[in-house]
């Protein structure tokens, strides 16, 4: 397994790094990157930026917004958060089976005295209160699977640059943001350093791999940056343009919340955007190319039947939108 660790804490070099390993580099090699960001919101790729930022609260206090390749949820990023990158074969784990990525987390954990365990879909927790989201992407038999790690965050500004909605945190009965977050370091009676929970969480990792370190030829840093600059750095990447709709349905299933904006004209589907935090691995505008001009009428379900919701929304059926969308 190969060892990156990423020097550079701009979150649009490190999500175009991450698709540089992923798309361009060995095939038959797997992956272990450490990475740092200033501070920054990182968006699932599936969400709508303008309903999941506290833009006023970002400009404020000059937050980076950032979208990242996978799905789920947005996090806050700053430099008491670490973030790690497994890239591996996709036999390795069935899609979006979290578990068997995280445990070296959790095994690392237990050496400070820690217990930390795996809940919901992709959460880390300690007594309950999440320090740790995880998220993947596949692709042509490779999976990506990121997870951020919470050591000494601002928990402020984790509250405060999020706007989430209370759906995803009232049907666990708890109040707000705030009161469902921790960081490992709150849970301690001895805080440990970011370089120590580095190296920690790498022995646990090539505990069981060999370790060979890389570092980027000039000419790998130069594509990169040009990803970045193409991609990740631009408005229509990270904030896209707001949809217009005159029929908005959202709800909370267990595999994520899912939110739909209509344009309706004479009963039928003019435009459709589906915007959440659920994941998935086939890109949604096909989905929704695929549903213009469908009649809002009890034919709908059979309709989607034929288009294979699950690959586009992990756990969402044909059932659940079609249900979702008309009554």
């Amino acid at each position: 397994m190969t060892f990156i660790e990423s020097s550079s804490t701009d979150p649009y070099f490190n999500l175009a790094m991450e698709e540089y390993v992923f798309e361009k580099m060995d095939k038959n090699e797997q992956y272990f990157i450490l990475w740092q960001n200033d501070n920054t919101i990182v968006i699932g790729k599936h969400q709508n930026t303008a309903e999941e930022v506290n833009q006023a609260f970002v400009d404020a206090h000059n937050i980076h917004v950032a979208r990242r390749l996978s799905g789920g949820g947005a996090v806050y990023h700053d430099k008491g958060n670490l973030n790690f990158t497994f890239i591996v074969d996709q036999d390795q784990a069935p899609d979006f089976n979290f578990k068997v990525f995280v445990i070296p987390v959790i095994e690392a954990l237990k050496k400070i005295g820690i217990h930390a365990e795996f809940t919901g879909r992709n959460d880390l927790t300690i007594e309950g209160m999440k320090f740790s989201g995880n998220s993947q992407y596949a692709k042509k038999g490779r999976l990506l699977h990121h997870g951020c790690i919470m050591l000494d965050s601002n928990l402020t500004n984790v509250a405060d640059a999020l706007r989430v909605k209370p759906a995803k945190y009232e049907s666990r009965g708890i109040k707000s943001v705030h009161s469902r977050v921790t960081c490992i370091n709150a849970n301690t009676t001895a805080p440990i350093t970011m370089n120590c929970f580095k190296n920690l969480l790498k022995r646990q990792v090539f505990a069981a791999n060999t370790m060979h370190s890389l570092l980027f030829t000039d000419k790998q840093l130069q594509e990169i940056q040009a990803l970045r600059n193409k991609k990740y750095i631009t408005w229509e990447w990270n904030y896209g343009a707001s949809p217009s709709y005159n029929m908005k349905k959202e709800k909370k299933f267990s595999s994520g919340l899912v939110s739909i904006y209509i344009q309706s004209e004479k009963a039928c589907i003019k435009t459709i955007r589906f915007f959440g935090d659920f994941f998935g691995n086939e890109d949604l505008s096909e989905l929704e190319e695929a549903m213009r001009g469908l009649p809002l009428d009890q034919h709908l379900f059979q309709t989607l039947e034929s288009l294979d919701i699950g690959k586009y929304m992990n756990g969402i059926t044909a059932k659940d939108i079609s249900e979702l969308i008309l009554y």
